[in-house]
């Protein structure tokens, strides 16, 4: 008897949050996000959010500390966008935001690859990547001989 497996793609992705009001407003205002459920309880803070009634992230407000990028989880969390306009809109928005990037603007995602985006951080230093599978042809690769994303 065989049984036929499908691909698993992500659901969504729950991030440790120190500050559920101030991530909330980040992912809300800054990335377009709807909240769709919020837990108020003290102690059981939490916030669902996403897109058109579809969940993408889950916020828990209970990291007593800031992302730590040599500790084993989360590397990064890659949101993709539609075309590479998309990702320049978003670019211009967080830059008005004083939003803080790992580099500066467009960059791509190796050395002469089509696809690419902008890396930056939400309030807690969770480091966050718009990307595109392509658009991004002759943008900066500014990590040689590695991925971009795996070094911010």
């Amino acid at each position: 008897m065989t049984t036929a497996i499908s691909r698993l793609r992500t659901g969504h992705v729950g991030l440790n949050v120190t500050d559920l009001e101030r991530s909330t407003g980040f992912y809300r205002d800054v990335l377009d996000f709807t909240v769709l459920v919020e837990g108020k309880e003290e102690g059981r803070r939490f916030a669902l959010i996403g897109h058109d009634g579809e969940l993408v992230l889950a916020l828990w407000e209970q990291a007593e500390g800031r992302f730590a990028p040599a500790a084993a989880g989360l590397h990064h969390l890659a949101l993709a966008a539609s075309d590479i306009d998309e990702v320049r809109s978003y670019e211009t928005r967080l830059r008005d935001l004083g939003v803080e990037f790992a580099y500066d603007g467009v960059v791509a995602h190796g050395e002469g690859a089509a696809s690419g985006g902008i890396f930056f951080h939400d309030p807690d230093g969770i480091r966050l990547e718009i990307s595109v599978p392509t658009g991004a042809e002759g943008s900066p690769a500014p990590v040689a001989g590695a991925p971009t994303c795996g070094f911010f």
